[in-house]
């Protein structure tokens, strides 16, 4: 999750599809579960907006087989390292049961993941008007705008067991995501003129690139990158205009995510 922590502003850049598409659905579930915490209508049409954009996720790429991948990756290089000097076994042995018990949630779902939000009608409806913009409005979805009238309580519970359906995927994005950011120490490091480029090592490829910028510094991290290098540019904001990129020496902290 790209994160604000006390003392800097943290950009973070996949370096491959799968990761792009798990960070993806990181944002759409604390997306929705933070428009559950109220309860306007604008908030449900944000949470629902929200879930369906993460059917469209799950009707693009088999999530479910991607998600077994990735956790039994998880669970081999873990496994791996029981005999290194200073590893925590027990820490480590929690961290392999959480990773079996996903897997075998995952592995539990019927079908493809989302299907049961995809055959849904009402939701079907509303995510056949979701690529025009405004296509949501009241005369195009009476059925839409008749629930969302509904007391709060009930537009909560229903977008709450909708959710309920994709928590076992939720937890699983939440495992895999939380030991890639843990699974390095940051460097500090120094962009010349607002620029940075780093070779990635072919035999441990990186997953994912997090970039900590002091909040102090008026300026933002462009990263881009794949599976040879990545490279890091420093923008100052300009109103109105495009950003440029500075001209002055710029201090950050660097995590290359390799697990």
């Amino acid at each position: 999750m790209t994160s604000a922590l006390s003392d800097k502003i943290v950009y973070e850049h996949p370096l491959n599809e799968r990761m792009r598409t798990l960070l993806r659905l990181e944002h759409l579930f604390l997306e929705v579960r933070h428009y559950l915490k109220t309860s306007d209508t604008w908030s449900s049409r944000a949470a629902i907006d929200a879930l369906l954009n993460m059917v469209s996720i799950f009707s693009r790429a088999d999530i479910k087989a991607d998600l077994i991948k990735e956790l039994d990756r998880h669970r081999e290089k873990l496994g791996g390292i029981r005999r290194n000097p200073g590893v925590d076994t027990e820490r480590l042995d929690i961290i392999l049961k959480d990773l079996e018990r996903s897997n075998r949630r995952i592995f539990g779902i019927n079908g493809q993941i989302g299907h049961a939000m995809r055959n849904n009608e009402f939701l079907k409806s509303i995510l056949q008007r979701s690529s025009i913009p405004g296509g949501s409005c009241a005369f195009d979805l009476p059925y839409y705008h008749y629930w969302l009238e509904q007391p709060p309580e009930f537009r909560q519970s229903e977008t709450e067991a909708w959710l309920e359906t994709l928590e076992p995927v939720q937890g699983a994005v939440m495992l895999v995501l939380s030991l890639i950011r843990g699974s390095t120490s940051p460097t500090q490091e120094l962009a010349s003129k607002g620029f940075f480029q780093r070779n990635i090592d072919p035999q441990a490829p990186a997953q994912l690139v997090r970039v900590g910028v002091s909040r102090n510094d008026p300026l933002f991290a462009e990263i881009s990158g794949g599976k040879h290098r990545f490279t890091v540019r420093f923008l100052e904001p300009a109103e109105d205009e495009r950003p440029i990129q500075t001209q002055q020496d710029v201090a950050f902290s660097l995590n290359t995510c390799i697990l």
